[in-house]
């Protein structure tokens, strides 16, 4: 007898990746389950014993978290990656490492194949199959949800629900709870089902990770983060004098404090790469405090036209990050440019905390090109006032030119946006 192909598959304990574990056992493979901790609620022993169960010839339970933090949170920071100026990219960034580790496993155990439960709709069937083709192109991929004798036999989570109990798969979603969810250390991400209205409001009972800014206490938290080329390397409470420093420490500590003060809720609608528009709910404490920090102390340390060149880059840098090629020529580009922006950037910066709100109040940097006798209007500070004639005059040249073409073209107004 034929030994059977090998397959890796990502699998999350969920009702998706149960039954696809259990349909590939079917369809014949070698079903290595591989999952991986990236700081999701959950019970990681019990989700191990259920793929055995399922049938599953080996299970792996990676912690990532370390490598999550260090290796792709900081190094998005570095970009201030946002997505459409608002998604902060929780799961976008995790993916790839989940990935990574995944095709390490197959080259590992001798596994031909893998597999995940992306859906042919979103983005993650890309993140994860993108990262395939960069680190292992000889891998073959199986992914169900893009498979024409899948999709005849699962229309959808209804025949999932009815597959599972026929399998005796145990599963906690129901045909109540219908809508889905990505949790991980930087985020928890919530959609479809009764989230697919954007007209109607979020049922506030789906927020699970942060309280609502109604419901945060009436008080003002404190905060220091202190930054070492452009990356968080302590972070102090100013009220109670609690301190973080190693990565995966001081971003635990930031998602408490963000959690507790309402920060970090978002409810968007964004673009999907395949080009379908999605409603998203994002709960993201810890990361939109270290990104408005961040932001903020580049202020002061951050050459102008850096700043600006730099900022032209974060949407390509965001939409790369969201399409799926961190491990990409392009992706290795913009980090080197990067990695050289965030050469200077130290020091610190003290943020308020209250009811959803994150505001810098403070900030210092050993390497400020803050001028304060420049800066000043009581100081003359070397800045002789009289040199801005000169720069006004020779920086208003070319409206001045523009002006006289439209004299001669007897336009006699300004025109605006005018085309024909």
């Amino acid at each position: 007898m034929a030994q059977a192909k090998k397959v890796v598959l990502a699998y999350s304990g969920g009702l998706d990746t149960s039954c696809i574990l259990k349909w590939l056992v079917e369809e014949g493979y070698d079903v290595i389950a591989y999952i991986a901790d990236v700081g999701q609620e959950e019970d990681f022993g019990a989700a191990k014993e259920k793929a055995q169960q399922i049938g599953a010839s080996k299970v792996y339970v990676e912690d990532l978290k370390e490598e999550f933090v260090t290796n792709y949170i900081f190094q998005a920071l570095k970009g201030n990656a946002l997505y459409e100026g608002s998604y902060l990219l929780g799961t976008a960034i995790a993916r790839p490492l989940i990935a990574k580790r995944q095709v390490e496993i197959a080259q590992a155990e001798g596994a031909e194949y893998v597999s995940h439960g992306a859906t042919g709709k979103g983005n993650d069937q890309v993140r994860f199959e993108f990262t395939y083709f960069a680190l292992n192109p000889s891998l073959k991929v199986i992914s169900p949800w893009k498979n024409k004798e899948f999709l005849e036999k699962f229309k959808g989570r209804a025949d999932l629900l009815e597959y599972a109990k026929q399998k005796g798969i145990p599963v906690t979603a129901t045909h109540a709870k219908n809508y889905s969810e990505d949790d991980n250390l930087m985020h928890i991400s919530h959609e479809a089902g009764v989230l697919e209205d954007p007209s109607k409001e979020c049922p506030e009972e789906i927020y699970s990770k942060v309280t609502l800014p109604k419901d945060a206490p009436d008080k003002v938290t404190r905060i220091k983060i202190h930054f070492k080329n452009g990356l968080p390397v302590k972070v102090e409470n100013l009220g109670d004098g609690t301190v973080a420093e190693k990565p995966l420490e001081l971003f635990a500590y930031l998602n408490k404090l963000g959690s507790v003060n309402g920060i970090g809720l978002l409810d968007m609608v964004e673009n999907r790469f395949i080009g379908i528009k999605s409603r998203g709910i994002y709960e993201a404490p810890g990361a939109t405090i270290l990104w408005a920090a961040h932001r903020d102390l580049e202020g002061v340390a951050m050459d102008k036209d850096v700043m600006h060149l730099r900022d032209s880059l974060i949407p390509k840098f965001s939409e790369l990050i969201y399409n799926g090629y961190w491990f990409s020529p392009e992706m290795d580009f913009l980090m080197s440019a990067f990695n050289q922006s965030q050469s200077l950037i130290d020091g610190w910066v003290v943020v308020s905390l209250y009811k959803g709100n994150v505001r810098a109040v403070s900030r210092w940097s050993p390497t400020s090109l803050y001028n304060q006798e420049l800066s000043s209007m009581d100081i003359e500070g070397g800045f002789d006032q009289v040199d801005s004639k000169g720069f006004i005059t020779i920086n208003g040249l070319r409206l001045k030119a523009h002006k006289a073409i439209i004299n001669k073209r007897g336009l006699g107004k300004y025109v605006v946006n005018e085309h024909g």
